[in-house]
């Protein structure tokens, strides 16, 4: 299972944008702001090139992991960089010295990031379970500051055995105020078991 034609792409990025516009609504709500979140690239690709994907082994970052249970099974990693996590957060919790590129945080700062990724996680699952028919839940989700390498590779090992490709999702948030708009960029990895990413596969017409 190495190559899918665009039509499978382009479904996943359908599916993706669902799940990403009932993420926006959940975290508008959350922050009392206006968050939009797009989905510009969804596509397959190989362990290998999962770490280059987000800028490489040594780049540290903030990152969200849980498992995927139920029907389709596996695991799931939500990516930020230090800076995009400090700013969230400091707006979750209104506290201004929380510092994730400092490596400044209470444990306050970790329970709401655990809370932001849930809530996106969540939703991209519901509006992919959901649209392929397939019951699939997050579980409690696990967060990890440190290198690309060092957190792929972890969540790689619970599942490497059994599976050598992941669903990429790119997914560009913005938080919008009446003066402003600011970007920030978060990387979404689904990587399932082979038997239910076949099972996905199946669902949207790929033999």
């Amino acid at each position: 299972m190495n190559t899918y034609d665009d039509s499978v792409m382009d479904v996943l990025k359908e599916l993706s944008n669902i799940g990403a516009g009932n993420a926006a609504t959940a975290l508008s709500l959350l922050l009392n702001k206006k968050i939009k979140m797009n989905v510009p690239t969804a596509k397959i690709v190989s362990f290998n090139e999962i770490m280059d994907l987000i800028g490489g082994a040594e780049r540290p970052v903030a990152a969200v992991f849980l498992k995927m249970e139920g029907e389709i099974e596996g695991s799931l990693f939500f990516v930020l960089s230090l800076e995009d996590a400090t700013r969230f957060v400091q707006q979750l919790t209104h506290d201004p010295t929380t510092n994730f590129e400092k490596f400044q945080y209470e444990e306050m700062a970790i329970s709401a990031l655990q809370e932001l990724g849930n809530i996106i996680a969540a939703h991209y699952l519901s509006a992919i379970s959901n649209s392929i028919g397939q019951k699939c839940t997050p579980s409690v989700p696990i967060v990890a500051i440190d290198m690309v390498g060092a957190i792929v590779t972890e969540g790689l090992l619970q599942v490497s055995e059994d599976s050598d490709h992941a669903i990429f999702i790119d997914t560009r948030l913005e938080e919008i105020t009446d003066d402003s708009i600011h970007q920030a960029k978060g990387h979404f990895f689904l990587i399932p078991y082979q038997e239910s990413l076949e099972k996905i596969m199946r669902t949207l017409g790929v033999k």
